[in-house]
């Protein structure tokens, strides 16, 4: 997969000036109130909030063909909308003829209105194309992070099924200033991250 000029588009989209994302709004007009209510906040700084997303692809097979990497690197560029780089491995591992920096994956970080503007995509669009979808899981980090497994890259609306070479799973991360599980949970929920329901 050659480097496209849907690519380029993307790494060069800049934001118009004054632009606010619906969920950047929905969280100081909406959010920030509700949670404030439900956790007896006393200030609006206690109130957690949406650091960074991360986004990471590991290319199992890039060890035998670096191609698979430079394709996987332009695809998580677009569903994204901003430029992926490459992931190193750190140390030799024989067994699976890895050599220390061999490229191994690509990751992407999102920040203010492209990270807004990426969980709106991911909630309102891909999510809802993944077959017998029922919610995600519950399982938080411990910390007040959030990872969510996606089983195909396939889900994303940017990516064309003819033209992929293979089909990639990705983990996408959500950092919170939470400093529980159960507020990180509470704020993911209130953007609208479709948690499992559970009957009582």
């Amino acid at each position: 997969m050659a480097k496209t000029k849907k690519t380029e588009e993307v790494v060069n989209t800049a934001v118009p000036a004054g632009y606010v994302p619906t969920l950047k709004k929905l969280y100081r007009e909406q959010i920030v109130p509700k949670l404030m209510k439900e956790f007896s906040y006393t200030t609006v700084m206690q109130v957690p909030k949406l650091v960074k997303i991360t986004i990471n692809q590991g290319v199992g097979d890039a060890t035998a063909d670096k191609k698979l990497v430079e394709n996987a690197q332009q695809e998580l560029t677009l569903i994204a909308g901003q430029k992926a780089v490459t992931t190193l491995s750190k140390k030799d591992i024989s067994n699976f003829k890895l050599r220390k920096g061999n490229p191994i994956g690509v990751k992407v970080t999102l920040r203010a209105s492209k990270m807004y503007e990426f969980l709106e995509r991911l909630i309102r669009i891909s999510l809802p194309r993944i077959r017998d979808f029922n919610g995600i899981s519950e399982k938080m980090d411990g910390k007040g992070n959030y990872t969510l497994g996606i089983k195909e890259q396939i889900i994303f609306p940017e990516i064309d099924i003819d033209k992929i070479s293979k089909i990639l799973g990705l983990e996408i991360t959500f950092v919170t200033t939470a400093k529980t599980d159960e507020e990180a949970h509470a704020l993911l929920r209130e953007f609208g991250l479709p948690f499992k329901k559970h009957n009582n």
